[in-house]
Parts: C-alpha cells; sequence; structure tokens
C-alpha cells in the first residue's frame, strides 16, 4: 500500500516490515513477542523480566562478548525457558541477526521433546510473516526433517536426546532439561547422563573456543548436570530464577544481572503463575519437588534429620563474647575433582544471657517463639561462626586450616582420626607448635555418621544451635538438612563431630541439666550429672 508522507510516497507496507527487521534485530525478547502468534497461536502472549534477563544472556553469546559461550540457567518449569532458548533464539540468530550458517545441536532427556522443539522452529522460519520479514533464510528440500533440518547457507538444527548426541557438529549446543523426573533419580540413568555431558558434548563443537553451550534446565537432583556445572566449576555463568526470592541465594551474574525483587518470597511470574497457582502447585508436588524444580534447591529424599527450622538466626553483626572456640576438621585432601572435600566449621560457646541479638527462639518441643535475655536459662548456647569445604592439597590445608584457627582464636581443633586426618595432624603439630590452639584426634569408633547426627539432633530441636545470616552458613544448614541423602556430607561430619566432642566434656549442657546441676549444687552433692544422651 503506498501513501504519501510530507509529499513523498511510501511503501507502508515495506516501511512496517523494515521497522519490525530493525526491533527484533535490536531485541531477542521483542522478536519473541512478535512471532510468538506463530508458535503458540492459542495462547496469548504473557511478558515477563525473566524472559528479558535470559534474552540478555542469550544476545551476549550472539555478540561474542568477551568470550562469553557458557551458560547454566536454572528456572522453575512453564515459564518459557524451552521456546526462548531452543526456538526463538536459533530462528533469531539465521533471521533478524543475519547468521544462517549458524549450526544448532539441541538436545533433551527424550528425543520427542527435542524433535518437539524441532518442529516450533522450522515451522516459525517456514511461516509467511518469517519469510517476508527475512527472506534469505531458505531450507533446502533434500534435508528438511523432523530430526534435523538444512538452510542454504549450510545452517542447521539437529534434535538429539541426550546421551546420543553423534555426527554433526554445532556452532550452538542448547542441553534443555537433560534429565527427567524419574531419570534423576536413578543414579545410574543420572550418572550416565553426566557423563555424555562431560564426555561427549565437548566434542560436538564446531570451534572449542567460540562455539557455546546452554545449559537450560530445572533442578532435579544435587547430583545433575546443573549440579555438576556448579559443583567442578565447569566456567558456565550461572542465571538462577527460583519461583520464590531468596535474597540468600541471588548472586549477581557474569554480565552484571541481578534478580530485580526485593521481598523474600516474592514471585517469580505472578502474571502466569499467581501465588494462589504457586501454593496450589506446591502442595500437589511436595517438599521434594518443591525444592528443586521451584527453589532450585534440589534437596535429596529422605533427608530431614535436622530441620533447618531448628537453626536460630543471629542477626548482629557482631558475634557474642564465646568462653571456648573449637574448630571441626574433616580432611580429605587431594585437588582431584572426583573426590571428597575436605571441610571445617567453627563453633564458639557463649552463656544464653546473650540470645537477646537473635530474632527467635524455640522451646524444649522445637517450637519457634520470640525470646529474650530475660527468660534465657543460664545453659550454654552454640555458635556456628564459620564453614568451607574446598578440595585442596595436603600443604595448602594445613595453611588454610592453621590460618582459619589463628583468625578465629581457636582454642582446639579436632581431626577425625583416619589415615588423611592423621598426616594433617602431624603437620599442623609440627609446623604450627606454639600456636595457642590444640590439635586434637578424634576417633568415632563404631558409631556411623547417621547414628552421630542423631545423637545430637536434640540440641537443634531445643534451639541450642544458632547461626549467622551468611552464605557460608547456608551452605552448612543445607547439607545438614538433606543428610543422610544428600551429595556431600563432609561439613556435616564436622559438626556431628564438633557437638558430640562438646557434649562429652560436659560443655555443652541443655537446660534440664543445667538446672539439675544448679539444685545438686545448692545440695553440695558434688559432680554434676552426666549427660542424659
Amino acid at each position: 500500500m503506498l501513501v504519501k508522507i510530507d509529499g513523498k510516497t511510501i511503501d507502508a507496507k515495506q516501511t512496517l516490515l523494515e521497522l519490525d527487521r530493525a526491533d527484533c534485530r535490536d531485541s531477542l525478547a521483542t522478536f519473541i513477542q512478535m512471532a510468538w502468534h506463530i508458535v503458540e497461536p492459542s495462547q496469548p502472549y504473557i511478558h515477563g523480566w525473566h524472559i528479558d534477563a535470559i534474552c540478555m544472556h542469550l544476545e551476549a553469546i550472539t555478540d561474542d562478548v568477551d568470550n562469553y559461550n557458557r551458560l547454566l540457567v536454572n528456572i522453575p518449569p512453564g515459564t518459557m525457558k524451552s521456546l526462548a532458548v531452543s526456538v526463538f533464539w536459533p530462528a533469531w540468530e539465521w533471521g533478524p541477526c543475519n547468521l544462517p550458517h549458524m549450526r544448532y545441536v539441541c538436545a533433551s532427556h527424550t528425543q520427542d521433546l527435542a524433535v518437539r522443539d524441532n518442529m516450533r522452529m522450522r515451522r516459525l522460519v517456514e511461516s509467511d510473516w518469517y519469510k517476508s520479514r527475512w527472506p534469505h533464510v531458505k531450507l533446502t528440500t533434500d534435508q528438511n526433517q523432523k530430526i534435523k533440518f538444512d538452510n542454504t547457507d549450510t545452517g542447521f538444527r539437529q534434535a538429539a536426546a541426550a546421551g546420543s548426541i553423534t555426527g554433526n557438529r554445532g556452532d550452538r549446543v542448547i542441553i534443555d532439561d537433560p534429565h527427567s523426573v524419574e531419570g534423576a533419580e536413578s543414579e545410574q540413568k543420572r550418572e550416565t547422563t553426566i557423563r555424555w555431558f562431560k564426555e561427549a558434548v565437548p566434542t560436538r563443537l564446531n570451534n572449542p573456543e567460540t562455539s557455546a553451550i546452554v545449559v537450560v534446565m530445572q533442578r532435579l537432583h544435587e547430583g545433575d548436570v546443573s549440579g555438576v556445572i556448579l559443583d567442578e566449576d565447569l566456567g558456565y555463568d550461572h542465571l538462577m530464577l527460583p519461583m520464590r526470592y531468596d535474597p540468600t541465594r541471588a548472586q549477581p551474574t557474569r554480565l552484571g544481572f541481578e534478580d530485580p525483587r526485593t521481598e523474600v518470597g516474592e514471585l517469580l511470574f505472578p502474571a502466569r503463575f499467581p501465588l494462589w497457582v504457586v501454593e496450589r502447585e506446591e502442595k500437589i508436588m511436595g517438599p521434594y519437588a518443591t525444592a528443586g524444580q521451584f527453589a532450585q534447591l534440589p534437596a535429596p529424599r529422605g533427608g530431614g534429620v535436622i530441620d533447618p527450622d531448628w537453626w536460630q538466626l543471629w542477626e548482629a553483626d557482631d558475634y557474642p563474647l564465646f568462653d571456648f572456640v573449637i574448630a571441626s576438621l574433616d580432611t580429605a585432601y587431594t585437588e582431584k575433582q572426583e573426590n571428597d572435600y575436605s571441610a571445617l566449621t567453627i563453633w564458639g560457646l557463649f552463656s544464653a544471657d546473650q540470645t537477646a541479638r537473635s530474632t527467635r527462639s524455640v522451646d524444649g518441643r522445637g517450637r519457634l517463639h520470640s525470646g529474650s535475655a530475660e527468660d534465657a536459662d543460664g545453659a550454654p548456647r552454640l555458635m556456628l561462626c564459620m564453614g568451607w569445604q574446598e578440595r585442596l592439597a595436603l600443604h595448602d590445608l594445613v595453611i588454610k586450616v592453621a590460618k582459619t584457627c589463628k583468625f578465629f582464636k581457636v582454642d582446639k581443633l579436632l581431626i577425625e582420626n583416619k589415615a588423611a586426618g592423621i598426616s594433617v595432624a602431624q603437620e599442623l603439630r609440627r609446623l604450627y607448635y606454639n600456636e595457642d590452639f590444640s590439635v586434637q584426634l578424634q576417633d568415632p569408633r563404631s558409631t556411623d555418621k547417621l547414628a552421630r547426627l542423631y545423637s545430637v539432633q536434640h540440641l537443634f530441636a531445643e534451639g541450642m544451635i544458632y547461626a549467622p545470616n551468611k552464605d557460608w552458613a547456608q551452605m552448612v544448614i543445607n547439607q545438614v538438612a538433606v543428610f543422610p541423602k544428600g551429595k556431600h556430607d563432609d561439613l556435616v561430619d564436622t559438626v556431628s563431630m564438633a557437638l558430640r566432642h562438646l557434649r562429652e566434656i560436659g560443655m555443652l549442657q541443655r537446660t534440664v541439666e543445667r538446672i539439675d546441676e544448679i539444685e545438686r549444687s545448692k545440695q553440695h552433692i558434688g559432680k554434676p550429672l552426666a549427660p542424659l544422651y
């Protein structure tokens, strides 16, 4: 249609197409919104800020920003992750970005899901809407199938099931939900997928330096593909967006993006998942699935010896005055990724009359209530002062342990009496014999790890154990919470060892024991009773 503007005859249709091309090239999110009606004609488009966040990171890969080519996105199901990453992004690069030579290998946990998104993208690039704006993208007739289709500029998109990428190499390897819910529960299936991801996927890249790998998934297990990427520090930028905002876990990405939410529990996508829908789904899914798929913090089924709510929150910036500081070390000195971590926790013993700085406390039945110094019972409390886990060689481990103990003015360092622990203890005594902290080997004898944690469970239930609002403290709390089904238990061992030792030497008395001691002292009976359990 020709129209006159300021005396000039303009082809209005062509002008609108050019405006669309420019808007789409400038923004992947805009392209998604404009192209939505082709891929999902029966569903209205609902925008959310998380889509802008995902697009921002995909655009950085397209624009080759500082060799940005490894991305992990953890986001709940139903938030357009598959469409944005696996369908719209490749079509955007081919058309608006004029990169039709790009090759995509796209995998999911089943061939059917991978083929589904293949067909969605093919339907988009073959639509009249798309072809009228980017006519240079033309599919070949000899290779135009559900599993793989090519274009005339040597670009292609191939669908594959996780575990079976063979043959073609891509400029982009997109891995969308590599685990099924059932597969993540099976150790054998999970390990097979992990082996494929670590050994086969890197060999499917056209150029090891510039080709990109994008993993987008919901968390299903501590040891899933995301867990391996994060635990082994494989160089991926991490965009993690839980359904409910958790400020203790919010971290900026390498591009500087930060979760814009400010209120604890604030929803990710209320326009599509309002509160009543989220609560309904959480009730149906249960705490385990909710933790992984919604919160992106998978907690293995079967944990729960120590309820995370039993930890008392210490909100003051400074710690109380400690009567005794103890460190607990679980050793595994090696730098190999397949081995366990070495883990250390620091604990400070303090009097109950300082708990007024805490915002909550627990009664003898584990029920939360407001506390104050006035209702303190005089029994001691224990503060988690620091916790870390790392894979370190012997010398580096000894130095880090000594540095931590000196900084926190530790009185006693406990080390489990096993082969690695004995060597570490010997080195610490040799190099730091003149320091104020003593080193003691602790023998758990025949008591297994689960029994050790159960033996101190009541201390948590009675509100005697405190922790500050810090990321490292949350790491300890989370690992303890999922034991004995978690992937790692090194920090758990240090917790039970420290608390059991303080109980054994009579320094960590429960309220009932403290009251009994006071009554016995009044009667001049002598020594206090031994710990009840």
